[in-house]
């Protein structure tokens, strides 16, 4: 995500009042996105080879794994996985003590997302694992179909990035980075652990979501401007560009879409950018809505609640002069904010079952990470840092 140069202050500010009326007409095509499943979140960065890509049928060798203590085949209520992408593993977090202990899963794991039966699925730059939460193993290394080249980390990596299950859990859908081109959704049959259709979308789907009827997928591209709608029973793809600063500076432009999050009560498609406009994409129709933002800070992660509560991740200042520092909006449903500082980048976040704590990523796919979460109360805004895991990006609670 190379720096380019921001339009001026003055040209970039949204006008106060009441939601503005900028509308942006999504145009089709054949190729297009990815996106994030309900409760989850992924990320992404840089550049060290590693091997060859895999060909062959899943993996079904299990790894090593440090657990301590506690009663078999059982998952302590709000524990949180994180995906290490600075290491080949997913780590088991108590939000009050911190790492608990970490399974293997494959070169620099992305996005994941969580099923009813307790099973992880983790995008990797080699494949999609299958770790049983339970037991704290891997039980299979699904390889993609599509062609990434050799597995390599950092930033720009090629293989999965976001990553989504659907409402009854019998399909992953994963967004699978090709480097310099068009990525792919990829779709996991999660019974026979197989990579069943591919489907094609922008660049680099930095996330995956589904809607809640599992009728629709939306790939979220951050190179290409745009989200993929992905018909779900057809696998027919269409592309709605999502661009509130335009697409000037291309590749080299910082102010494009990175997540994205499905608002429960209608289903519109939720993307913040910069701490300034948060466009609201209808899929069915393919336009966008802007509404103002106040943190004014690069964005990157975001979950929304059930009750439509939207908390996203500021990463920091593009321009130290005229932007703020990180942050975590939490954006209540009337569009009322509060703003959270945070010290140093974070990528991605996670909110407590009951809603009363968020769980933020120190991973971040730029220069800047650490080793660990910030733990905000979402009441009273405090804030506390827990080591967990190596520059952790996505996160579930479990």
């Amino acid at each position: 995500m190379p720096k380019f140069r921001r339009p001026s202050r003055a040209a970039r500010v949204l006008v106060p009042g009441a939601v503005a009326a900028v509308l942006l007409t999504g145009c089709a095509q054949g190729s297009g996105g990815a996106a994030s499943a309900a409760g989850t979140t992924p990320g992404g960065a840089g550049t060290a080879p590693a091997g060859a890509s895999p060909t062959a049928g899943p993996s079904t060798t299990g790894s090593p794994v440090t657990v301590t203590p506690g009663p078999a085949g059982t998952v302590a209520p709000g524990t949180l996985l994180v995906t290490d992408f600075g290491s080949d593993t997913v780590t088991f977090v108590d939000p009050a003590r911190g790492a608990t202990g970490s399974v293997k899963v494959g070169t620099a794991p992305y996005g994941l997302a969580v099923g009813e039966d307790g099973r992880a699925w983790v995008a990797t730059a080699e494949g999609v694992a299958v770790v049983d939460t339970a037991s704290r193993e891997r039980l299979a290394l699904i390889p993609y179909r599509t062609d990434t080249g050799p597995v390599t980390t950092g930033e720009y990596r090629g293989g999965g990035m976001g990553i989504a299950l659907s409402p009854d859990g019998r399909r992953a859908y994963v967004g699978v980075n090709v480097p310099g081109g068009n990525g792919a959704l990829e779709v996991v049959d999660t019974a026979a652990l197989k990579v069943t259709d591919t489907v094609p979308v922008g660049r680099r789907p930095f996330d995956v979501d589904v809607s809640r009827d599992g009728a629709e997928v939306y790939a979220t591209d951050h190179d290409s401007f745009d989200v993929t709608v992905v018909t779900a029973g057809t696998l027919e793809p269409r592309r709605i560009e999502v661009a509130p600063y335009g697409t000037e500076g291309g590749l080299g432009s910082w102010l494009k879409p990175h997540y994205t999050a499905v608002r429960p009560s209608d289903g519109k498609l939720l993307l913040p950018f910069e701490g300034e406009r948060l466009a609201v994409v209808d899929p069915e129709t393919g336009r966008t809505t802007i509404e103002p933002m106040t943190a004014n800070t690069h964005q990157h992660g975001a979950t929304v609640t059930a009750d439509g509560t939207l908390l996203t991740v500021g990463t920091g200042p593009i321009d130290p002069d005229a932007d703020r520092g990180p942050s975590l909006t939490v954006r209540a449903p009337d569009g009322a904010e509060r703003v959270h500082p945070l010290e140093g980048p974070h990528e991605n976040v996670a909110v407590s079952r009951d809603g009363r704590t968020a769980y933020v990523t120190g991973g971040f796919t730029r220069d800047g990470y650490w080793d660990g979460l910030t733990v905000v109360d979402l009441d009273t805004g405090d804030t506390r840092r827990l080591p967990a895991g190596s520059r952790p990006l996505g996160i579930a609670v479990l």
